[in-house]
């Protein structure tokens, strides 16, 4: 049997997808990265105290501030960032939108105590499918660690929303997100015209 539920109503004029991201678009993100390798630490018995307070917090922080947010200012696309992880979601994004992208590694924001439990390899295993799944469309610069590039994979329990904003907005948003209460937003990188998602340092 399968079966599907309607949980809402969307006027057809509000609708942002995921398919429209135009080059030059910011890539801002609204949750830090990690919640995959911090529920598995977590049910390993293995995090402490104050990093289960924290991961606890932002999974049950809803995305409803951040959509407000960018439904105020206006963006060109947006998806949700959940089991395929971040550069899963991102890959979905740019093939449907026919472009490309860049990430920044020193902008990325990362749960307390996720690259401790990345160094050690406590992934959940649907992140090694993840790889397979959306790799093939991914460059890293040689300087990006494999910690990180592991945690851009990392399956998201109740992740953050990925959003592709005109630059002259970009501020504009932060902003609003900010005053919100979404403060773990930051700016992820950046769509290009190319088709693929490059991930690198900047000095």
């Amino acid at each position: 049997k399968y079966g599907l539920a309607v949980t809402g109503v969307v006027h057809p004029e509000r609708l942002v997808r995921n398919c429209s991201a135009k080059p030059g678009d910011v890539l801002i993100y609204t949750k830090p990265l990690g919640l995959g390798v911090m529920t598995t630490a977590i049910k390993a018995d293995m995090a402490t105290k104050e990093e289960v307070a924290v991961a606890g917090g932002v999974m049950s922080e809803l995305n409803r501030r951040a959509c407000q947010a960018m439904l105020e200012v206006g963006v060109n696309a947006c998806t949700d960032v959940t089991g395929f992880g971040f550069l899963g979601h991102l890959y979905e994004m740019v093939v449907h939108s026919g472009v490309g992208a860049v990430v920044f590694t020193e902008n990325l924001t990362f749960l307390p105590g996720a690259r401790k439990y990345a160094e050690m390899g406590l992934f959940p295993a649907v992140t090694y499918e993840n790889v397979d799944y959306a790799s093939a469309c991914v460059s890293f610069s040689p300087d990006v660690d494999e910690a990180t590039r592991m945690l851009l994979f990392d399956p998201q329990t109740s992740g953050g929303l990925l959003i592709a904003v005109e630059e002259r907005k970009a501020p504009s948003l932060l902003e609003r997100l900010r005053k919100g209460g979404v403060h773990w937003a930051f700016e992820a990188g950046k769509i290009t015209s190319g088709s693929s998602i490059e991930v690198l340092r900047r000095e």
